[in-house]
């Protein structure tokens, strides 16, 4: 048995309250992870097109204000 399989069973077998704490954990957890991979996105150069392409759209006014 892997180490997924072992925290799913593992994760079935919490009672509610834990469970509910361990749920708030994960997501602060998951939020900062998807953070720090934007982060690494972003200095790699991985997100330069697509901000150009933005600014391109907003400069030829194909955009709508919120």
């Amino acid at each position: 048995m892997g180490k997924v399989d072992n925290l799913e069973e593992e994760t079935r077998e919490l009672p509610p309250e834990d469970l509910a704490e361990f749920r708030v954990w994960f997501l602060e957890f998951d939020w900062a992870e998807w953070d720090r991979q934007i982060e690494r996105d972003v200095a790699a150069g991985k997100l330069d097109a697509l901000g150009e392409k933005a600014l391109r759209n907003h400069s030829s006014g194909r955009t709508t204000l919120l």
